[in-house]
């Protein structure tokens, strides 16, 4: 039997990056797509509870399913392991994203929120993003380094509550010099609201920011990026900052 492998994004289930994933996905096992039906970008790990979600199916055929949802990225991989998979699913690959979820990205990014869920419920995930920056760069360069991860994860555990975040750069050259196994860099969104005035006289803002990393040592993703390899980043569902548990000790107490 094939292996079962479900698939979404947050770039809808039109976007080139998913289509490109699903074909990958495809030479190897039986694929279950259910991927938003429009953009759901910077959703994080947000879900719907306060109205019903619609799913379309958009393509049945031997070894494939794809449905489209109107919910978010979360949604998604909870009512295609709950509804829409014949069985439990033997991985879940979320992308391919436009756009990075290095570094700090991985706190707003929807396509890494799905992959977060799968690991929550137990189910081995592997996010990819394109680190697009405005140059003109295809999918091709990231073929191999995507059915590599894909085979190496269907192959091999992964840790308990453990997921994968691969971000793929685009270089000068259009090459790719490899891959990297490393851990996220210390960054941050530096935000700002651009106030603007409506036609009807009424206050609306707009986001900007500016992304500051400084954190660039050789074993961060933002370093291998820059350098032009792969970088694949063990991603955990447990939060617990464990070096400074005993750091806290000292505010512990009985019964105030």
């Amino acid at each position: 039997m094939k292996p079962l492998i479900l698939i979404t994004n947050d770039d809808g289930y039109r976007s080139e990056g998913l289509q490109l994933l699903m074909r990958l996905a495809i030479e190897v096992g039986e694929v279950v797509v259910v991927a938003p039906e429009r953009n759901a970008s910077g959703l994080s790990h947000s879900f719907t509870a306060n109205r019903p979600l619609r799913v379309r199916t958009v393509e049945e055929r031997e070894n494939l399913h794809i449905y489209a949802c109107d919910g978010t990225p979360v949604d998604c991989v909870k009512l295609g392991q709950d509804y829409f998979c014949p069985r439990q699913p033997d991985l879940m690959l979320s992308g391919i994203n436009h756009g990075s979820n290095s570094s700090i990205n991985v706190l707003y990014s929807g396509t890494m929120g799905a992959v977060i869920e799968a690991a929550v419920s137990g189910l081995k995930a592997v996010g990819f993003s394109l680190v697009e920056t405005g140059r003109p760069f295809g999918l091709s360069p990231a073929v191999p380094y995507v059915r590599h991860v894909i085979r190496y994860a269907l192959d091999h555990e992964l840790p308990p509550h453990t997921c994968l975040n691969v971000n793929i750069p685009v270089t000068d050259d259009g090459k790719l010099h490899g891959l990297k196994v490393c851990r996220q860099s210390h960054a941050e969104w530096q935000d700002s609201y651009e106030r603007r005035i409506d036609p009807h006289g009424i206050p609306y803002y707009w986001l900007a920011g500016r992304f500051v990393c400084d954190d660039l040592a050789p074993d961060t993703d933002q370093y291998a990026l820059g350098q032009g390899y792969v970088s694949v980043v063990p991603t955990t569902t447990d939060f617990t900052a464990f070096n400074h548990l005993s750091t806290l000790r000292p505010i512990e107490c009985q019964a105030l």
